[in-house]
This record gives C-alpha cells, structure tokens and sequence, in this order.
C-alpha cells in the first residue's frame, strides 16, 4: 500500500505537478482522514481537485484512531470499509463500558455487515483514503509546504507553496481553497476564522501497543479523574489510551508509562492482562487539546474536520465527524462549483448541518472530558440492563447510532426494561 500511495502521488507530468497554473476547482490542504475523503467526494462528482500534505505519504501520526458511530457505515457507502479492513485490521463488534458502577458489556454489534468500530492505524486509514481520492482523479502533492493563501481582494483563490523535492516555489489557483490541515490550522490562521465556542484542554492523553494483550472489543473504563481505552488494532496489536484530567498533567509526563499501568491497575483484571502482554513502541502523548469551533467558510475557502471543530478525544469523535463534514462540505462544494446553488449559500448550509451535528456531542463530550458524573437516570438504566443481553445489545447499537436511537430510547421501551428489572410485570 506504501508504495502503491507513492507511486500514485507522482503520475502527473512534472509540468502539471510543478507551477502548470492550472485553475483547479478546489485545492484541499491535508491529506489525511478529512481531507483526503473531502477530495474524494469532489473528484468522485466531476471536479478538478489538488490535495496538497507537507509530510511524505503515508506516514503514522500519534493520533487518537478508534472510528465508531457513522464512521464506519460511511466508509462502507464509499467502498472503502473492505479495503480498511483489508490492512489486517480487525472488526470491532463488541463493546464493554464501565464508569465505576459495573461493567456493561454488548456482543455483536453489527448492522447489515458494517461492524460497531474499527481502529485502523493513520497510515493505514490516511493511505486507503488518499489512493481512494486519486483513484478518483485527485492530483495528489506530498511533501508540498504550503505558505500562504493568494488572494484577490477579500477573497482566497489559490495557494503558494513550496516542493520539498525541487525545491521549487509555486503558485496554483482554485475556485475554493479548503484547509483540513488540523487544529493549529494555517489557512484558517491566515483567512482570520473566527472561534465562536471554545473550552481550554480539559486532559492530557498517554497511550502505546501491546501485543499479547487479550481485547477483542473496544473497552473503556473511568475512574475518578482518569479513563482508558483498549482497543484491537492492525497487526495483532491492542492500542491502550490513557486520558488524564490536565491538573495531572506534571506527574504523568515525568513518567508516562508508569501512569498508564497505574490506571489500569485500578481496573478489575486490566492490570492484569495489560501485564501479560509486552508494550512493543514507545509511550506517546497528546497535552494540547482546546475545544473550539471556527466559523468553516469565507469568501473562496472552508474548513472541514479539526480545522473547523476539534474536541476532546474522550468519545472519540474526531474521525467520524471527519468523514461526516467531508461529506456535508463536498456537497456544498460540489452545489457551488456546479452553479446549482451560489456557493456563500451552500457553504452557509454546509456551516449550518455541520454544527446541527456537532454542537451537542460536542458539549457532552466536554462534559465527559471534566468528568462530570453520570446522571443518575443513566446509572438507573445501565443496572436495569444487567443480566438482559438483548437489550444491551440494542441500548448500545442506539447509542452509537447503528439504529434509530428513538427505537430504543421511548417511554413505553424504556419503560419496560425498568419495570422488569425491578421484576415488576407488565
């Protein structure tokens, strides 16, 4: 795949590839999960598309990369679930989650063969999308340094940059410019993109691989300002992500490994397994992670995935809303370059059906990251659901999205499930 992704970055003419001028429809910044598929979809809908990465293709970021909720059913429309799971990357089809009251536990969680979750590592996942996008007719630019916007008055339209292998400086045009290039975003720094909901950190994040660590399904435990997370991933390997509320933050860094043992030790069996197994890379870690919003779109350029909203990594949304605003914003896109709509307008509605989708797990994620309590309805209901396997299993298939949440979430079913519980009939 590493080769196949590099060969393909490089089958352009060098005279399209280097300052040709060529006005593109858009250019897209970042080529990893939310840029690449952004890409995608445009090529996929007729459009002339250059997606531009400042690293070399494909390459591992230590990022959070548990996709669940829509993500992965959204993979499977593109016809890219198969070919993720095709880089030895298991299907995640259980999951067990316990806030210090009981372990909960549901069993296979699956709906029309699209799994509960995945965990693919970036390299493999980033890789999948990216040779997806040029399969598509993307022109795909690695190691491309991009240093400004060009601009027209007001508007964007198009970019300077450099070529790390000529070291060639070039100047493309676009009708729209669209930055996926992460939180510390330089064309939304650039354009002025206004913040208009925001949180400081909330934690800090140590995590690394083991390999002999028995986790066939996604775990997460919380324990009085700590969580963790395990996970299977490529090649045998179980990802186990420690999160830490940021006032620990000055004791883990000066030993990060032994915090990670620490929280899993206070987990019944964990510390155990975890024990057993062999830690085969380094501990990394994430210290930097605000909470915001940024307004997505101006006069000739968007943003889409942590550019425009990066949350917590504590419900793990980052990827799945990825893929989700890279579809919302290559629709919008795709309206405006194609005339059917004018594009301010569309990339309006692109700003609004994005926040529509994300305000409110962003704000209970936020939540959840300053470990605010469980409601005790929420408690009530997670003992309720102790002993009763089928409804475990539909509890969690709404809660992650894989069915109609309302199909379960009702009066009259919620109902039920507390009325047996207390072994009351009817």
């Amino acid at each position: 795949m590493a080769a196949a992704l590099r060969d393909l970055a490089h089958t352009a003419p060098a005279a399209t590839r280097l300052g040709s001028r060529a006005m593109y429809d858009a250019i897209v910044i970042g080529a990893r999960c939310a840029g690449a598929a952004t890409a995608m979809l445009l090529a996929r809908g007729g459009f002339e598309v250059l997606l531009v990465d400042r690293a070399a293709l494909p390459s591992d970021i230590p990022h959070g990369h548990f996709v669940h909720r829509h993500g992965p059913e959204r993979l499977a429309r593109w016809g890219l679930l198969e070919r993720v799971l095709a880089t030895n990357c298991p299907a995640v089809t259980s999951m067990t989650t316990d806030f210090g009251d009981h372990a909960l536990a549901g069993h296979d969680l699956t709906v029309d063969g699209v799994p509960l979750g995945i965990a693919p590592r970036r390299d493999r996942l980033d890789a999948v999308l990216a040779e997806a996008a040029v399969q598509a007719g993307v022109e795909l630019r690695d190691r491309f340094a991009v240093l400004n916007p060009v601009r027209d008055g007001e508007r964007v339209t198009g970019i300077t940059g450099r070529d790390a292998r000529s070291g060639a400086h070039v100047t493309e045009h676009a009708s729209i410019v669209i930055g996926a290039d992460g939180r510390n975003s330089a064309l939304a720094s650039a354009v002025g993109a206004q913040v208009y909901e925001s949180a400081p950190t909330a934690t800090c994040w140590y995590f690394s691989y083991w390999s002999g660590l028995d986790c066939r399904g996604l775990e997460l435990h919380v324990r009085s300002g700590r969580v963790v997370f395990a996970f299977p991933t490529n090649d045998g390997l179980v990802g186990l992500f420690v999160g830490f509320a940021i006032g620990e933050l000055g004791h883990v860094r000066a030993d990060p490994e032994a915090a990670i043992l620490d929280s899993v030790d206070a987990i019944a069996g964990l510390g155990e397994r975890v024990r057993g197994g062999r830690r085969e890379e380094r501990c990394y870690g994430a210290t930097q992670l605000p909470n915001f919003l940024r307004t997505p779109h101006g006069p000739g350029w968007a943003l889409v995935g942590d550019a425009g909203c990066h949350k917590d990594p504590f419900m793990a949304l980052g990827i799945c809303d990825a893929l989700r605003d890279a579809e919302l914003l290559s629709t919008g896109v795709g309206e405006g370059l194609a005339g059917t709509r004018p594009m301010p307008e569309a990339l309006a509605e692109y700003a609004r059906r994005r926040d529509e989708a994300t305000l409110p797990d962003y704000r209970q994620n936020l939540a959840m990251a300053h470990f605010e309590p469980l409601p005790e309805q929420h408690l009530r209901l997670r003992a309720a659901l102790r002993g009763d396997r089928q409804a475990t299993d539909h509890f969690f298939l709404a809660t992650q999205g894989m069915v109609a949440p309302q199909t379960f979430f009702n009066d009259e079913h919620l109902g039920r499930i507390m009325r047996g519980a207390a072994g009351v009939s009817g």
